[in-house]
């Protein structure tokens, strides 16, 4: 890993802060540092995880995020919040159409959900996508198998407790959708 100055303005500083705006709206960025890896060296792949309303209303939250943490995976940006219908929307778009859509959008928007980006370690690569489809089971909580989340906790396909994408394109639009 290396460290290398950004200029004042540039990304990815501005990017990720608002911390230099100003009372007058105007954005004086300091430079700042960034960590980049070297090459030849891997870059912590992130995904985006989803505690859907079932899982918030029925105290699991706590203990899906510890599964996550003990396989060794970092919460590394986490928001308790209830989607708006819109939002829903752009997230379920590939359903729009379906028989179940609306269904669908009532119980996503229904309550709050704990949205998370989680980060595999440095050289989990791709893997990280199947490291937390694994842990959270099948779609279809009856065929989960004993140990994951949907398996130990989940009772209906329709509310089935966690969501995460499934490829590093999913992730990068869900994480863009929840987290702008």
């Amino acid at each position: 890993w290396f460290l290398f100055q950004v200029p004042p303005g540039a990304w990815p500083c501005s990017a990720f802060s608002s911390a230099n705006t100003h009372a007058d709206n105007t954005n004086h960025a300091d430079p700042c540092v960034v960590i980049a890896p070297q090459h030849g060296e891997f870059m912590p792949q992130q995904t985006y995880i989803m505690c859907k309303p079932d899982a918030v209303r029925r105290g699991l939250v706590g203990e899906i995020i510890s599964r996550f943490e003990r396989k060794g995976l970092s919460i590394v940006r986490a928001e308790l919040r209830t989607i708006d219908r819109d939002t829903a929307s752009r997230h379920y778009a590939e359903h729009e159409g379906k028989g179940f859509f609306e269904d669908l959008l009532a119980f996503i928007t229904s309550g709050p959900s704990m949205l998370m980006v989680i980060e595999g370690p440095d050289n989990a690569g791709d893997d990280v996508f199947a490291i937390c489809r694994t842990l959270m089971g099948s779609t279809n909580p009856a065929t989960a198998a004993p140990g994951t989340i949907r398996g130990d906790y989940g009772t209906l396909v329709t509310e089935n407790l966690v969501h995460g994408s499934d490829s590093t394109e999913s992730s990068a639009r869900e994480i863009a959708i929840f987290f702008g």
